[in-house]
């Protein structure tokens, strides 16, 4: 045993060679054996596949009445509950046969037989009606070790039971003659077509060494049983263990055809998209059959019922009648049938579903030769991946010998000279590469990557680690397993030094990362200093201040300092503690810079309040609302984000629907055009006769309207969905990239603004004022909507503007008014007045001369819709200290504008739930509620079910059934699933932050 300081040693080299973290993750984490399988990526795409496969299965199998006519689909439900003779099991039958005989370019001459059971079962069949044992003639080679042998031993039962059968076979029958079978003296090889005649060999068995030993076959061997069956294709048969040859044949185009025409071969395909049943198929050549039908005239042993594959010409005669494989449960391409039926004990479904895996899987792959070109280009991925990783070595050391669907690696490790270590360092391997994890002595876990099921190697074969690598697999999976391989044999070896070391009293302790906590990066003997340049809070409090405590007790619960007014004593502040600054009436640059200018604050928060370019805050700073325009600072490059040393956050959503709720009561103040004032005061005065006076009053709901919304940003987005709520037809502009979830919301797509306008009762823009043009000097969104858009309006729309003023062309609104395109228009904007002079300024100042031309058609507001809502001040300011916490104590920055400057790291956007795009965040805390993710899989399980038994059936009579039966739970499930996800904020675009 090394001592301490070797093992420590060691154990640090392994961890700075596992510093970068986990490697890519493979697509699918199943790498055992078969030909064909699902390839899906997840849970969610299995569970999808079997909706697809559910759907396939409805489209090309119907019921058919005595006419021919169309009744509507079979079901998975109603084939997995009937029987599987007739109509449709013969045709799913017929279907598969027909698809694996093309798919793998078997010749018409050759005819293909199915059983029930795996490969086993396959070998079974062959050896049962292929070997005879009254035949003094025939010589069976098989190309593996005699079993019991001292070479074999090492292989295990598994290895050794395909030629053990075959001489117990011989042992027990009446003329058996052990001597009459042949074995190999190396696994697989295929002695030359001389030798093999002078054994007397007629039949050649190949026992599966591509599964097992990772081998195949030299293009030697291959020419050699070739030649031999060349020369008397009446008596030489081989029969080939196929499992996982199909599709990982490496001799080339010819030669793979010929061996596919000229040998026979058993293949299971149980696992096609993780079937039900097992089941084989043999492929025989005519002379093959012509040798079953001889056997079963004088058979040399019982064979099991369900393994026949040859039945009585006449079926009252079971024991005296003629048996041939004319009426076995055989497929002849020639005719395309089935020459004879199958017991019911085989699984319908099972036939269903690897037709349509084999379908799949020549739409997403290709031919069976391009499935033989990417299983080389796969060995050659391993190959060369182990060449660059000099711990690792393959199995198979000739080249020629290598399998191109499996492979064998083992680990050349100098630092573990002892195989007990060695063991068990393989073994804690595998438990990482799945799903268990491994857990080390100081009780600190690692999670299973889940990356690579199945990946152990067979009993005496020459490797560590054995996977499929044929070609279902894409070529990036083979460097993704191989990687992740190396990463947890290196993490299980740090984990069984650990073990070594704690026998020998050293321990370690628990890393600070664990359990995916995140690292503190702040200095504890600092004290971070935060300005806070605007109100936190807008509701007065007893002494008519605007009310900051909210905040103030959200800043301290987190271990926050909070001060009004600025730093005093710099000396004095605690150290270790982030200290917020109130100064919510700092405004003029005057101002700001004597306190900003030399980086006295380390981060600030600002809503309205222009930071101006020369003010320094090298940790960062976050604005309260969506737009960045006023964070002039160069920390962070301006209001863009663009080029700074410092990250630039804002906290979109919070005021989003306070502004839109705030649009439409502008909207809902003249549509309904009821005039409610007047009738308020005729009512007071006593002046109206409901039934006399009422018919003066003519309105129309709002219901059925057209409102053009343009922008799809939060606050637009809020606004269509309080017009759906009252009936209104919502048609969104917005750039191309948005319009499928706008179109998965329910609302139209407009390619345009005109499009969007054209015949719109109503027209809301929340676009904001976009990039400023640096030729220019206009803001790109400067004047949109103009008189090209105003035009297509319907007569006496309602023009709302409560984004940025210069949006919309003032001169093109006064000629709308004029006209009575527009009968009224809402604008909320900026209005600023000088303290000296009384000038006014900003974009609402074009407006005031609207006012005095059209009096009693403009509603004029100081931009207040977005910024007096209290509740959302307060909410926003809240997320604003966390960011800053999240920024200063552990380097991630949330909600990021612009660039993400060196050493921090990204945690995407937060916003309000229900507000603005929903991420992968959103999805994070919405599963972590148990609750809300246990109801969300029975409601949608439900939905699916109901909706998938009403889609299947087509008569009006059972539908009726299914809707009285389920009609309920389909709309209750359906308003829960609405409701829960409206308030988990799930609905809405989604953006991968």
């Amino acid at each position: 045993m090394a001592n301490i300081q070797t093992l420590k040693a060691q154990r640090e080299s392994a961890l700075q060679a596992t510093r970068s973290g986990v490697p890519a993750r493979t697509s699918n984490p199943f790498f055992g054996v078969g030909p064909i399988t699902d390839g899906t990526a997840d849970e969610a795409d299995a569970r999808l596949l079997r909706f697809e496969f559910d759907n396939w299965l409805e489209k090309n199998y119907r019921k058919l009445d005595d006419r021919g006519a169309d009744l509507g689909p079979f079901t998975t439900a109603e084939v997995g509950r009937s029987m599987h003779r007739g109509y449709p099991a013969d045709k799913f039958l017929l279907d598969m046969m027909r698809e694996i005989h093309r798919y793998f370019e078997f010749p018409k001459a050759n005819k293909m037989a199915v059983g029930l059971g795996g490969g086993h079962s396959g070998f079974t069949v062959c050896a049962l009606h292929l070997v005879t044992a009254n035949d003094p003639t025939q010589h069976v080679y098989v190309d593996t070790l005699r079993p019991e042998s001292e070479a074999a031993k090492a292989g295990g039962f598994f290895r050794q039971s395909w030629g053990a059968q075959l001489i117990e076979m011989h042992r027990y029958a009446h003329n058996g003659d052990e001597s009459r079978v042949h074995f190999a003296e190396e696994e697989g090889a295929i002695p030359s077509a001389d030798a093999l005649e002078e054994m007397g060999v007629k039949l050649f068995i190949g026992v599966g060494h591509e599964t097992t030993g990772a081998t195949t076959y030299t293009a030697g061997d291959i020419a050699n049983l070739l030649e031999w069956l060349d020369r008397n294709p009446a008596e030489h048969h081989a029969v080939l263990d196929a499992t996982s040859m199909l599709g990982a044949m490496p001799w080339g185009e010819e030669a793979v055809k010929n061996v596919i025409a000229k040998c026979c071969m058993f293949m299971p395909f149980q696992k096609a998209i993780g079937g039900i049943s097992g089941y084989f198929v043999v492929s025989f050549t005519p002379q093959a059959l012509d040798l079953v039908e001889r056997n079963q005239k004088s058979p040399s042993w019982a064979i099991p019922r369900q393994l026949k594959i040859v039945a009585p010409v006449d079926p009252k005669r079971p024991l005296t009648g003629e048996r041939t494989v004319n009426v076995g449960p055989i497929y002849d391409p020639a005719q395309d049938k089935m020459l004879g039926g199958v017991i019911n004990t085989y699984s319908t479904l099972a036939f269903a579903e690897t037709t349509f895996g084999l379908l799949r899987s020549e739409r997403r792959l290709g031919s069976v030769q391009d499935l033989y070109k990417r299983s080389v280009r796969n060995r050659a991925a391993v190959d060369a991946w182990v060449a660059r990783h000099p711990m690792f070595e393959l199995g198979v050391t000739d080249p020629e010998r290598r399998g191109a669907a499996v492979t064998l690696l083992r680990v050349r490790d100098d630092d573990v000279t002892d195989p007990a270590i060695h063991a068990r360092i393989i073994a804690r391997s595998k438990q990482l590469l799945a799903y268990e994890g491994i857990t080390h002595p100081n009780g600190e876990h690692e999670p299973g990557l889940d990356v690579a099921r199945y990946v152990n190697a067979f009993p005496g074969t020459p490797g560590d680690y054995r996977a499929w690598i044929g070609g279902i697999r894409p070529v990036e999976d083979i460097d993704a397993l191989l990687d992740n391989l190396e990463y947890a044999y290196l993490r299980a070896k740090i984990v069984v030094l650990e073990e070594e070391l704690a026998k020998l009293g050293e321990t370690f302790p628990v890393s600070a990362a664990a359990g995916g906590d995140r690292v503190r990066r702040d200095d504890p003997n600092r004290a971070y200093k935060v300005l806070v340049a605007d109100l936190i809070g807008m509701r007065f409090d007893g002494d008519g201040v605007p009310d900051h405590q909210e905040v103030r007790r959200h800043i301290e619960a987190k271990g926050g300092v909070f001060h009004l007014g600025a730093i005093q004593d710099e000396a004095a502040l605690e150290r270790g503690r982030i200290h917020f600054f109130y100064q919510p009436d700092l405004s003029t640059e005057a101002e700001i810079l004597p306190q900003t200018d030399r980086g006295q604050y380390d981060a600030v928060i600002a809503a309205a309040t222009f930071l101006p370019k020369n003010s320094v805050f090298p940790l960062g700073g976050v604005r309260i609302g969506a737009g960045t325009g006023n964070m002039g600072s160069a920390s962070w490059g301006g209001g863009s984000g663009v080029g700074g040393e410092a990250p630039l956050m804002n906290t979109p959503s919070f005021n989003s629907r306070a502004t839109a709720q705030m649009a439409f009561k502008a909207l809902l103040k003249v549509m309904p055009d009821l005039k409610v004032e007047e009738l308020h005061r005729r009512v007071v005065a006593g002046a109206f006769d409901t039934g006399k006076h009422l018919r003066d009053f003519p309105t129309e709901k709002l219901e059925g309207r057209r409102v053009a919304v343009i922008g799809y940003g939060n606050i637009g987005r809020e606004f269509a969905k309080l017009a759906s709520a009252f009936g209104m037809q919502v048609a969104i502009h917005a750039r191309e990239r948005h319009r499928e979830w706008i179109e998965s919301e329910g609302f139209e797509y407009a390619a345009t603004a005109e499009e969007a306008a054209q015949g719109a009762h109503v027209l809301t823009v929340h676009t904001g004022l976009g990039p400023v043009d640096p030729e220019t000097g206009r803001f790109a969104n400067q004047s949109l909507i103009g008189i090209d858009i105003l035009d297509r309006l319907a007569d006496g729309a309602v023009l709302i503007n409560y984004d940025r003023g210069e949006v919309i062309d003032a001169e093109a609104l006064d000629a709308a008014l004029e006209r009575g395109k527009v009968a009224y228009a809402c604008i909320d904007a900026d209005l600023f007045r000088d303290p000296e002079s009384g000038a006014l300024s900003g974009p609402m100042v074009p407006y005031r001369a609207l006012e005095s031309r059209h009096p009693g058609k403009l509603e004029l507001l100081p931009h207040a819709a977005a910024d007096t809502d209290h509740p959302s001040r307060v909410e926003g300011a809240k997320q604003a200290v966390d960011q800053i916490f999240d920024v200063i104590q552990y380097g991630v920055v949330t909600n990021l504008k612009g660039d993400l400057p060196a050493g921090y790291s990204n945690a995407g956007a937060r916003t309000v739930n229900g507000i603005g795009a929903v991420t992968r965040g959103t999805i994070a805390r919405a599963v972590a509620d148990e609750t809300a993710l246990r109801q969300a899989r029975e409601a949608v399980e439900s939905l699916a079910a109901i909706w998938g038994a009403l889609s299947s059936t087509t008569d009006p009579d059972r539908r009726e059934t299914l809707m009285q039966r389920y009609g309920a739970t389909l709309v209750r499930e359906s308003n829960r699933y609405a409701a829960l996800t409206e308030k988990l904020g799930l609905r809405g675009p989604y953006a991968d932050g």
